[in-house]
């Protein structure tokens, strides 16, 4: 027994370790939010839920015994996500205050205020545990299947833009250390709903690696042609024949172009003066041959 309370005591800090950084992993997201001055595209409703869930855990913590690590790091839980609910309702337009404030009314207010109500009132001792338990084992599972909705897209998209691999990752490293601690404690509200996280996490990770690597196939098929390098081509009337000479570099090609407006000024020139001597120029017409560029 000794044993297992030591183990339980590792894997209980080790998930207050691994969720530490899951709580922390949407400040991107909120840093986003305060350059932008605004939450359009992003919704309210994970932390909401976050906040929600924390709470659950601690009152149901509250009711058990052992169970210091689960308060630890739910209590961290609560302050950060009552941080990002505010920074949220101050930075969103109206319409989305008005959602959250509701959202908050019916989940942190309603339904919280009569969970504890319900089994303050209905239920004593040992049983107000366990049916708090089951009511955090079932708001857990809802949680763990919310991810799907992520998957369904992938799977449509073949993409996984929106499905960052560190957040599976440890999220999923999360479900196996809170699982082994309720398993230790012999807990099955905590270990339950772990399996499906862990299930759900690994489904994430292998569609990850699944679709990367098509999109990275995909990318290489899209490469864009190889631009060709211009060449000149030097057309002689009296031989009926074209001579390709060397392809011209950047450098020479912008030398012919001011060699051919050089000429052309020296045409209108000529064509403008009179036929005497004083205007300094040769009249006659040097036929060079013809240029044409290919590409």
């Amino acid at each position: 027994m000794a044993i297992s309370g030591h183990w339980a005591f590792v894997f209980g800090v080790l998930g207050n370790i691994i969720s530490f950084i899951v709580f922390l992993s949407p400040i991107p997201t909120f840093n986003k939010i305060y350059k932008k001055k605004s939450t359009e595209g992003y919704q309210s409703i994970p932390y909401v839920i976050a906040l929600f869930s924390c709470m659950l855990w601690i009152y149901y913590a509250l009711l058990k015994t052992n169970t210091t690590l689960l308060i630890t790091i739910n209590s961290f839980g609560m302050l950060i996500e009552t941080i990002y609910v505010g920074l949220f309702l101050y930075y969103a337009p109206k319409k989305a205050r008005v959602q959250t404030i509701k959202m908050l009314s019916l989940f942190v207010v309603g339904g919280f205020g009569a969970i504890i109500l319900v089994t303050e009132f209905l239920f004593k001792g040992a049983i107000r545990g366990q049916v708090v338990g089951w009511i955090c084992l079932i708001f857990s599972l809802c949680v763990f299947v919310a991810p799907l909705g992520i998957v369904r897209k992938v799977i449509k998209t073949k993409s996984v833009e929106y499905m960052p691999l560190l957040l599976s990752v440890f999220l999923t490293l999360s479900a196996v250390m809170w699982f082994f601690y309720g398993l230790l404690l012999k807990d099955i509200n905590i270990a339950a709903p772990n399996v499906l996280g862990f299930i759900f996490g690994i489904l994430q990770i292998v569609l990850y690696a699944i679709y990367s690597k098509k999109e990275k196939v995909i990318l290489k098929e899209q490469k864009l042609p190889e631009i060709q390098t211009p060449g000149v081509i030097v057309k002689d009337e009296n031989m009926h024949t074209n001579k390709k000479l060397p392809e011209l570099t950047q450098e020479q090609i912008i030398d012919i172009v001011k060699l051919g407006l050089l000429v052309c000024s020296d045409k209108t020139q000529v064509a403008t003066c009179p036929n005497d001597t004083n205007c300094g120029i040769n009249n006659n017409v040097v036929n060079m041959p013809k240029l044409q560029t290919v590409a």
